[in-house]
């Protein structure tokens, strides 16, 4: 049977990297569209390494990104995001992905969506859909199209790339509603097989759990490959994620948590400050950090940090009695303006929360983005006739 062929934009935001569809060249049956995404992407792959398509075997290389005009008057462009599973048969949309968003402003412009200043920077206002925020990416632009090279360092990238500014206004509440989805900073969870566990449920951007690494016996500055070889406590985070899961009404159960629900909440380890070498090799002083960090996403260890838990997590550290806020460093407590620097394994990164009266107003983070192939997908043409 013979392949369909689908115009799509591979393109790599922040430390991830997505397939970019316009929602037209796509069906309008969801079941049809996963199916051609999944089949694009080379899931499910029993083998975990999505060689049968364009994903790179791990979360932040098995993306999708689907861009369509806008559906509100204060928006330029539609941008709904897509997590699909490397070894499962599943397109998650239940939350975004803050990486990807900083490539959906470039796309816009060089796509001819957006009419951008000739040079300078264009204020491109997004739309995501997932969480039905506004989110604006200041590109800078010459002769019309989105620039490329420039000397901002993005930590897990190599080289340089122009620095893009991504503002996520009112980002609480994204997936559940509410900025505290269990009504409290922090209460004990109760795991199977595990006992009690004290933990933090925030909503910005994206749900995170957040637990101290200290109650599982880590550090807080763990490489991720060591986090990803121990099965004991991989499966361990992924019972405390599930109940919080279960606990914020995203899943009906446990086990329905591992299946329906996977991309969120993501779950993240916090500690205090130390001093640790980052996955280069390099050495990352406790001073130059507020608080260490770990995030897992679909089940393993992200390699830098997942950019909506990042953001989750500087607000999660204005918010007073978290386990968050009870890690972040004496600098960055003294000051609500200052940037909470995360310690995550590529290095540090930095983001800006303002939260006020308990309402997180918005967060500002900085990327890099970069188109890295235009033209066709080929997907059979067996998947639509499948379902």
């Amino acid at each position: 049977m013979v392949q369909l062929k689908i115009s799509a934009v591979f393109m790599r935001g922040g430390t991830s990297r997505a397939i970019f569809f316009r929602e037209a060249d796509l069906p309008p049956d969801q079941a049809a569209r996963d199916r051609i995404v999944l089949a694009a992407m080379g899931s499910p792959d029993s083998y975990g390494r999505q060689l049968d398509g364009m994903g790179g075997g791990i979360s932040s290389l098995s993306k999708v990104a689907i861009i369509g005009s806008p559906t509100r008057l204060d928006a330029d462009v539609n941008y709904t995001f897509g997590q699909v599973g490397v070894t499962d048969a599943l397109v998650d949309y239940k939350g975004t992905c803050g990486n990807i968003s900083s490539a959906v402003g470039p796309y816009a412009i060089d796509e001819g969506l957006v009419k951008p200043p000739q040079s300078g920077l264009a204020a491109i206002r997004i739309h995501n859909t997932n969480t039905q925020k506004i989110i604006v990416a200041r590109v800078p632009v010459q002769d019309g199209q989105a620039v490329v090279e420039g000397d901002f360092v993005l930590p897990g990238v190599s080289g340089t790339g122009a620095r893009i500014a991504l503002e996520f206004l009112d980002p609480g509440g994204a997936v559940t509603g509410k900025l505290l989805p269990t009504g409290e900073p922090q209460e004990v969870l109760e795991i199977p097989g595990a006992g009690p566990l004290t933990a933090s449920v925030v909503d910005a951007t994206n749900p995170v759990v957040f637990v101290r690494a200290a109650d599982l016996g880590l550090q807080g500055t763990e490489h991720p490959e060591a986090i990803d070889r121990d099965t004991e406590l991989t499966a361990r985070l992924e019972r405390i994620r599930a109940t919080a899961a279960v606990r914020i009404g995203l899943a009906a159960d446990i086990e329905g948590a591992g299946r329906t629900s996977q991309a969120v909440p993501k779950i993240a380890l916090v500690a205090a400050p130390r001093t640790y070498r980052d996955l280069s090799g390099n050495e990352v002083r406790a001073e130059s950090t507020d608080v260490c960090a770990r995030v897992m996403s679909m089940g393993k260890a992200h390699r830098a940090f997942a950019l909506t838990a990042a953001m989750c997590l500087a607000v999660a550290a204005r918010i007073p009695g978290t386990v968050v806020q009870a890690m972040v460093g004496p600098s960055a407590a003294a000051d609500p303006s200052a940037d909470i620097r995360i310690g995550h394994p590529s290095g540090v990164l930095p983001v800006a929360a303002s939260v006020r009266g308990g309402h997180a107003e918005k967060v500002v983070v900085y990327r890099t983005a970069r188109r890295l192939m235009e033209g066709f997908i080929r997907v059979p043409a067996r998947v639509l006739l499948e379902g």
